[in-house]
């Protein structure tokens, strides 16, 4: 069996490849996902899923049932992207989908739409290979998780598949791992310092008050940037970015956002709550000199994005860590299944070396309780940064080891079984 799917695997891998080039001519900013959307839903369709459906959040998901409801597995990628930067650094256009020396080159070709193009053509694969399958597989284009905390991923199983009576058993995110088999990372919040004077007599226009806020906004940003400098190690991953102060100097406030990595054992309200007693000490430590008292308050980001579909919703800038047991029977499934199949092993955690950065893993495994992996074709290096590229080998190895996982884990074992050829 695994010998005819590596065969079919290196024929598909091309096909992958090409198709990956499409996804990334295609732009496809989180908000803005329609006309991928709709390349998705074509594609899914020539390549003989059971079922395809685009909802109404805009996610396109094809299903390839079992002979029974369950198990059920969800191959899940994302097709929005983070905005393109034109930056000089870039020798492609970040939309060019340029294949060349064995690699793709453009926005979202490791995050993650050579993972995309992987888990398409996986379903296909599994399709026309007749490998007998218990249960049902459904690959899932999902709008929203580069700037929409994955509420594309969120809608698309509490409404649209909750109302299809589909319940989802295992999830296997197609982020970038470069054929890492992934089960957790830590998480991030973006907070919100808001430093007020209006309710100490602040004077609108008058330019001594308005520099005091100013002064006293860069005294929060140098005690910030001090912790952050505290908590960094060489090496490690980066714990705290921060922004620049913005001012409403009409009603004397301040904001300052900033972002923190979240471990394992941490919490973000508490967190939150433990910068706001820190910052009310400000007003006598550095700025003692002034009668003004400040009010201090810290909170999770939030705000209202408008969807492409018109509809608004409330976004709170918050993703927890999260960890699949390492040997939970998910990840000893997929473990064989790669051995099985002759795939590179590589258990291990995302590192976010970006804040900003994740995976809806948080979100499927905290709130849905279902047990998550990742295996991608990209590299973590190679996201967000110009000239991304992912290696046309990673896909082709891609398709093999994401068929084997999911067959070892919806599929039924086959013996004397016949491959369709025509594939």
């Amino acid at each position: 069996m695994y010998n005819f799917l590596k065969e079919q695997a290196n024929y598909l891998g091309r096909n992958a490849a090409e198709f990956t080039s499409e996804l990334v001519r295609t732009p496809s900013p989180s908000l803005c996902e329609k006309n991928i959307a709709k390349i998705i839903e074509r594609k899914m369709n020539e390549l003989g899923y059971d079922k395809v459906v685009m909802d109404d959040f805009g996610n396109v998901f094809g299903i390839i049932y079992g002979i029974d409801s369950k198990p059920t597995v969800l191959l899940n990628s994302h097709m929005d992207t983070i905005m393109a930067d034109e930056s000089p650094e870039w020798q492609v256009s970040p939309y060019s989908g340029k294949i060349r020396d064995g690699r793709i080159y453009g926005l979202g070709t490791t995050d993650c739409k050579g993972g995309l193009a992987v888990q398409m053509y996986v379903g296909h694969l599994l399709k026309r290979a007749l490998l007998p399958m218990r249960g049902n597989l459904i690959v899932a284009a999902t709008v929203l998780e580069e700037n929409g905390l994955s509420l594309g991923l969120q809608h698309l199983i509490s409404k649209t598949l909750t109302d299809m009576k589909i319940k989802i058993d295992y999830a296997i995110l197609g982020e970038p791992t470069g054929l890492g088999l992934y089960y957790g990372h830590d998480g991030w919040v973006e907070f919100e310092i808001g430093i007020s004077a209006a309710a100490s007599g602040f004077l609108r226009g008058d330019s001594a008050d308005a520099n005091f806020l100013q002064d006293t906004a860069n005294v929060v940003l140098h005690d910030l940037v001090n912790v952050s400098q505290e908590n960094e190690f060489p090496g490690q991953p980066e714990m705290m970015s921060i922004k620049q102060p913005e001012f409403d100097h009409e009603n004397g406030n301040a904001f300052i956002l900033f972002n923190r990595r979240l471990l394992a054992n941490e919490n973000a309200d508490g967190l939150a709550k433990e910068f706001k007693e820190s910052l009310s000490k400000i007003s006598s430590r550095s700025l003692e000199r002034n009668k003004k008292d400040l009010n201090f308050d810290v909170r999770i980001h939030e705000e209202a994005r408008r969807l492409d579909n018109g509809e608004t919703v409330q976004v709170r800038y918050l993703r927890s860590a999260w960890e699949t047991d390492p040997f939970s029977p998910l990840m000893d499934r997929a473990r064989q299944a790669l051995s099985s199949a002759g795939c590179k092993l590589q258990p291990g955690k995302w590192q976010l070396p970006r804040l900003g950065m994740g995976t809806a893993g948080s979100i499927l495994t905290k709130k849905f309780k279902i047990p998550t992996i990742g295996y991608g074709p990209g590299t973590e290096e190679a996201a967000h940064s110009p000239n991304e590229n992912v290696e046309i080998s990673n896909i082709t190895e891609a398709i093999l080891g994401t068929a084997a996982i999911v067959h070892s884990l919806a599929g039924i074992p086959v013996f004397g079984w016949t491959a369709d050829l025509e594939i």
